[in-house]
């Protein structure tokens, strides 16, 4: 077998799997998850506080307090 249908034989079968996995998503589509669209502004404040707050412990708790 040559390369040259070796390399056809790969694309076909590259566009084959394509077109049915787009056939598949065509008939039985998928829902998004309730809810998906909403931020929610206030929980990602406060876990982004909780994080920093973590953090400024973990480095008191290795390095200890500092004297000047």
């Amino acid at each position: 077998m040559s390369l040259n249908k070796k390399k056809a034989a790969a694309v076909s079968a590259v566009l084959t799997y394509l077109n049915r996995e787009a056939e598949q998503e065509r008939q039985s589509p998928v829902p998004s998850p309730p809810g998906a669209g909403i931020v929610n502004v206030w929980g990602i404040s406060s876990r982004q506080s909780q994080m920093q707050i973590r953090n400024m412990m973990q480095l008191k708790a290795f390095h200890g307090p500092r004297r000047f």
